[in-house]
Order: C-alpha cells, then structure tokens, then sequence
C-alpha cells in the first residue's frame, strides 16, 4: 500500500510513520506548512506546525529511510481555519479549530492531493482505532481511553475512513509510543505535546481576537435583563467562563457567576448561577456520519460535547435539516460552537455543531 504519513514534527506522527515503514508500505512524509509567519520557534509545548516542528519531522523521515516532503497548506489553513474561527467567536460561538482543522485540512486537503497522485492512505499518529464493520469502515475509540481521540476525529466521512491509517490506535499508552520512538532513535521521542490553539501559540485568545475584531465596551446583564456591570469586548467571553467577570456587585446569594450566554450582535454578556448552565437539551447544524447516517429517525446513543468530557446517554433526534439531543441527564454548560459527537458504545456515528441549547433551570430558579 502506498502511504502518505503526515509528520506534524511530534513522537505520534513520527512513530506512526515507523510503524507504516515497519509494516511493508510503500511511505511517504510530509509536513504541512500551515503559516506564512512561522520563523518564531516554539517555546515550551505551545503551539505547532512551526519551523522547529518542519525540522523535526525531516530528521524523523531521515532516520527512517523515507523521502519527506512539506506542502505549503497556508492559504487553505488561513480560509477554512483561521477565517472560520473569527467568524464563529464573532456570532457568538464557540469554534474548536481542531476540529476544523482535521475536516478542512488534514482529512479533505491532504487526503484529496494524496489520492490524486496515487496514495493509498494517508498515515496520521492519532488515537483511534478503525474496524472493518459489515457496513464498511468504521470509526472506534482507541485503546488508551486517555489519549482517545475519537472525539476530534468525528468529522471524518465514510469515504475518508476508507483511505485513513491510524497505526497508533491499538497502543495501550502514550509512554510506550514514546519508548518505541527512543527505541528507534528517533529525537522527538521526548519532545512536549503540543497544546492550546495552534495559531496562537503565546495562549492569548483574548488578545488576539482583540486584535482580529476590535474591542468594544458592552453591558454584561443577569437573567433578568438587569445591566450589573461592563466588558471590553464580548468576543472574550464563552459559555461556563468564571473568571475575567470583573463584576463590582456580588450576587445576592454571594455565589460566583458564569457566562450563560454571548449575544455578539448587541454585545451583550448573560451571566448567572453554575445552576443555570446546565443544558438540558442540544441541537446544531453541520451534521455528518461516519458512514451511513442512523436508519431510526430517533435512537439512542451517547454523546461527548469536549474532547476530554465524559460521553453522556442521551436521545437524538435527526432529519435533513439537523439533529436534535436530549441527555439523561443534563449537559453542564454548553455553548454553541461546540461540537457533539455521537458514539454507540466506543463507535463514532457522527458530530453536529451545535446551534441551539435550552437551559434546565428556568429563568426565575
């Protein structure tokens, strides 16, 4: 089989790689370049896809034998990533540019350019596993509950599963990975993972999307519609957020507010009590499946509104024009923007991004 392996410069793809070279494959590297401005080498485990990481997936591909190449991504990266992720803070969501990322880049982009000159699969170091199902390929946790990442892999379609290898996806912990990757002598074998967003790599959400779409002083009301204080912009603000409130007045039970609610077109802030952020019914836009979309209109199933949230038993409901969930028991704090991904029992059925939440507690509680 002929493999396209991304190499992002870190010990997963680098591993992943290894184990496609190990297996026979006929493998390929290639970094993707997702900046125009990415001369500022990373410090500590912030961000990714910059220079130090280019050098780190060529010395991996070096050490394994394999031709390694790096592909200008950043035009796409900056249009379906960036743009989306300003267009989404400035309607009030709350995007996860990883998610993004993998439907727009990694698994459309790549996967499209690698078909095309002739690739079998494209190889990426994530944590999932892919079964042979009776209905074709299907999407599963991975062994290693902790560094399962089924959840941002949800977007994938039936048609790329087919043409996706993830090697690491049986490996019972990341510190085997990394012992197989010193093994192998591979430098990266103790290099940080990455964290926070990858095009903001000092962490400064606020800040940057400051920068992006300007600050604005606007009101920050109860749930009553009372003004109780100010904000410098409401694009700073998301759903279950405690801290940054800067509100003078404490409420009256002397309890700590949340963000309930961004209204960016009035540039508003809601706030209450934790109480109120519990959600006791979802619904979104964006539907995909990883296969064939469920043949129940309704159906059972769980659902993980965060990467690293517990998966929740809930009903849901679907058509044409979405789907609609509603949990056992209620989701705490969900803010639209985010994604639901549903799962029957470790398999991936789909994801939405969810639009709509209707609260557990009413507003006078």
């Amino acid at each position: 089989m002929r493999v396209l392996a991304a190499m992002s410069g870190g010990v997963d793809s680098a591993v992943a790689a290894a184990r496609a070279v190990e297996a026979g494959h006929d493998v390929v590297g290639v970094h993707l370049a997702l900046s125009r401005a990415g001369g500022t080498l990373r410090a500590g485990s912030r961000g990714c896809c910059t220079i130090e990481d280019a050098l780190d997936a060529r010395r991996a591909a070096d050490r394994l034998g394999i031709p390694f190449y790096v592909w200008d991504f950043s035009e796409r990266f900056r249009e379906d990533v960036i743009a989306d992720f300003v267009a989404e803070y400035q309607a009030g969501r709350t995007p996860n540019p990883c998610m993004r990322c993998n439907e727009k880049i990694k698994f459309a982009a790549l996967l499209e350019r690698a078909l095309e000159l002739g690739f079998d699969a494209v190889c990426t170091g994530h944590y999932a596993l892919l079964v042979d199902g009776p209905d074709g390929r299907e999407l599963h946790r991975a062994s290693d509950a902790a560094k399962d990442q089924s959840y941002v892999l949800g977007v994938l379609t039936a048609e790329q599963l087919a043409h996706t290898y993830f090697p690491l996806g049986d490996t019972p912990s990341k510190a085997l990975v990394r012992a197989e990757a010193a093994e192998r002598g591979l430098t990266v074998a103790q290099k940080p993972d990455s964290h926070d967003i990858c095009f903001i790599p000092d962490g400064d959400t606020r800040g940057w999307l400051a920068d992006k779409v300007g600050a604005e002083r606007g009101q920050i009301l109860d749930r009553a519609g009372d003004v109780i204080g100010t904000h410098e912009g409401a694009h700073a603000f998301t759903v279950g957020q405690r801290r940054g409130l800067s509100i003078g007045t404490p409420a009256a039970d002397g309890k700590p507010r949340f963000v309930l609610e961004v209204r960016p077109v009035s540039n508003t802030v809601v706030v209450g009590p934790k109480e109120a952020l519990a959600t006791a019914e979802i619904s979104g836009i964006r539907a995909t499946w990883t296969g064939a979309p469920p043949a129940a209109e309704e159906f059972d199933c769980h659902v993980q509104i965060r990467a690293h949230s517990d998966p929740v038993s809930a009903r849901a409901q679907w058509r044409s024009g979405g789907v609609t969930v509603v949990p056992d028991a209620p989701f705490d704090g969900v803010a639209p923007g985010q994604t639901a991904v549903l799962y029957l029992g470790t398999r991936v059925l789909g994801q939405f991004t969810v639009d709509a939440t209707v609260s557990a507690v009413a507003v006078d509680a």
